[in-house]
């Protein structure tokens, strides 16, 4: 089977028993044909924590571009699909992937961005970034929510300083029509309502 036709049979997330089946090939030859499409540039791979691993099998790989997705996923133990903006020439930073996440809207993709808080470090460029699209306190709130599952990099008093709602100001949706049952007391302190409940977390624990 060459290489073209088999990466466009198995395009996409794949593992060991995802790829059997889609081939209907034993344990062997699939390990077998993985390996082809790795040496052809088309694959990258993740590690699980159980030894298990993830097959990213794109085309964008072999190309050499890398998208908002792809970093996502490769930071976060929930994983996303979707259509891919790739970007050549520049790998974006967690800080910038970030905001690109917040401004999609999309409940899964923010939710699989929360583990990117683990190694932003960049407080200042976040800071720019969010203040420009207007999304200075959801990602405080944000943060917080995420620091209760996880640990990650600490948000600089003067981040927080300059994130923190004001006198006046309104409590606002992340996602429109969307409102926490379990972080009440994140909400309160940023005036953002969070998307997701402690059972939308299960991946972080």
């Amino acid at each position: 089977m060459k290489s073209q036709l088999l990466f466009k049979q198995i395009e996409g997330i794949q593992t060991i028993k995802s790829i059997m089946a889609l081939l209907n090939v034993n344990r062997e030859k699939a390990i077998y044909l993985i390996h082809r499409l790795r040496k052809a540039g088309y694959v990258k791979t993740k590690k699980n924590k159980d030894g298990s691993r993830i097959y990213y099998v794109s085309l964008e790989n072999k190309l050499g571009g890398i998208s908002y997705y792809d970093i996502i996923n490769a930071h976060s133990p929930v994983k996303i699909t979707g259509p891919k903006y790739i970007i050549y020439g520049k790998k974006p930073s967690l800080e910038e992937t970030l905001i690109f996440a917040l401004k999609t809207k999309e409940l899964r993709i923010i939710l699989a961005s929360l583990a990117l808080f683990r190694n932003i470090n960049n407080w200042s460029s976040l800071y720019q970034m969010a203040k420009k699209e207007n999304l200075v306190r959801q990602v405080g709130a944000l943060y917080d929510l995420a620091r209760k599952y996880f640990m990650v990099r600490r948000m600089p008093e003067r981040f927080k300083n300059h994130t923190l709602p004001r006198k006046g100001d309104k409590t606002i949706y992340i996602i429109r029509g969307l409102k926490s049952k379990d972080f009440k007391a994140i909400e309160k302190i940023w005036k953002i309502y969070l998307p997701f409940n402690e059972a939308d977390l299960e991946d972080y624990k």
